[in-house]
């Protein structure tokens, strides 16, 4: 077996069920999820028809980069979204089978290690240089990490917290550190943090590249979730930086979050050709090429913003509701983008994420997330302890019952603490 699956964590999602592996919940409350990041609303009518229609196709083999018209309407898509001038569907977009798969063998392909290295000590998680590098924000999605370590490359953590608006400090990441990096990750819209970089970030950090020659993966899969003003993306500011061939930089889509369709896992990569070539070359060895039923129902689904438009409105009807119901009790900060609450622990729980999640779940029934777990610890500071991410997947009437919930939760812990 591969030595380096030892340095893997365990998953999220597995820690928070040793967490809870003796804990019964209130058997009074039905089960309310609020902790993985699943789109719960409806997956539009239309796209399920266009994926019935063709299920024919299914005798067939798909093409490792999808077919000409997905990849052109997917280009079209980023094109008006982004305000781009012009991407080329032939060599700068690639369809994949959901972006988790896609992030991973993406750091597979582009690691690349000097004959001399035998091995990359895996072990210097402590933000001390080692080559090759790889820079991803702390809290992270945890792909990233666990891509890096089997590529035998090494994850430093940019810390995410409240003092640079939970979208890391990359200027302070020291130039050591710049000159072993060969991929830094963004997520913008983050996750679990809701912070998207604005066009003076996104510009520092293009850069940043051109000087180290790194590459930039930025993680978009939330970026038709905001309120107000749809996020930069990085190959809109290349764009607006008169970098029309996005020299180093590539961007990642996902219908999961857009249409709520995560289990048609369908996405894509984007941007600088050089970068896909090689990376189209690799997937023909390694990589899920997406059904042809698939394909067509993507098409249908990028075509449309209706829906788009009318999955954001609810989860804004949501956030409105967290908001007025619980502003005051908990302390909620509204996030720029995406669908989750980045919560900090409430004092009478003493900041513990592990003690407030395990509450909720024991007196409440409702799952959410203990932010320790999104994050790593680097000089003795884990920036997601004290935190939970709270995900507003559940519908409006499940919400309004989570609400009343905690309310009467910490109503309670409010009377014992006193």
């Amino acid at each position: 077996m591969n030595n380096n699956l030892t340095y893997l964590h365990p998953y999220p999602f597995a820690k928070m069920a040793t967490l809870l592996a003796d804990s019964i919940p209130a058997n009074d409350y039905s089960e309310i999820k609020l902790g993985i990041g699943e789109p719960k609303h409806e997956p539009p009518t239309f796209v399920l028809d266009v994926l019935r229609e063709n299920l024919d196709k299914l005798c067939r083999y798909p093409t490792t980069d999808g077919s000409f018209e997905l990849r052109q309407t997917i280009a079209h898509w980023l094109e008006k979204r982004f305000f781009l001038h012009h991407l080329d569907a032939n060599t700068e977009v690639l369809p994949v089978m959901g972006t988790r798969e896609a992030i991973f063998s993406f750091v597979q392909a582009v690691v690349n290690h000097d004959e001399s290295t035998d091995k990359v000590d895996q072990t210097n998680i402590d933000n001390k240089p080692c080559n090759p590098i790889v820079v991803m924000p702390n809290p992270f999605y945890q792909i990233y990490e666990g891509a890096a370590i089997l590529a035998q490359a090494t994850p430093y953590f940019v810390p995410c917290t409240v003092d640079d608006d939970f979208k890391g400090n990359y200027r302070a990441v020291p130039k050591e550190v710049w000159e072993q990096t060969q991929l830094l990750f963004i997520c913008s819209p983050n996750n679990p943090t809701g912070s998207v970089m604005t066009m003076d970030d996104w510009e520092f950090l293009i850069r940043l590249s051109d000087q180290y020659n790194f590459i930039i993966a930025s993680d978009e899969c939330y970026s038709e979730l905001y309120f107000d003003k749809a996020p930069i993306g990085l190959l809109q500011a290349c764009t607006e930086l008169g970098r029309n061939n996005f020299k180093n930089c590539v961007v990642f889509h996902s219908l999961s979050k857009r249409s709520n369709l995560p289990g048609l896992r369908s996405g894509f990569i984007a941007g600088d050709e050089s970068i896909l070539k090689s990376y189209v070359q690799y997937r023909t060895y390694q990589g899920c090429a997406m059904p042809i039923p698939h394909q067509l129902a993507s098409i249908a689904a990028w075509q449309d913003e209706k829906h788009v438009a009318h999955n954001r409105a609810l989860y804004q009807e949501k956030f409105a509701l967290w908001m007025a119901e619980l502003g005051e009790l908990l302390d909620l900060r509204m996030p720029d983008a995406g669908f989750y609450f980045w919560v900090k622990v409430p004092e009478q729980f003493d900041g513990d994420d592990e003690i407030f999640v395990k509450t909720l779940y024991e007196q409440a029934n409702i799952h959410a997330l203990a932010g320790r777990y999104l994050s790593r610890e680097v000089n003795g500071k884990n920036p997601g302890q004290g935190y939970v991410r709270i995900a507003l997947v559940a519908s409006v009437e499940e919400s309004r019952e989570a609400i009343d919930r905690i309310r009467k939760l910490l109503s309670a812990q409010a009377k014992l603490v006193s």
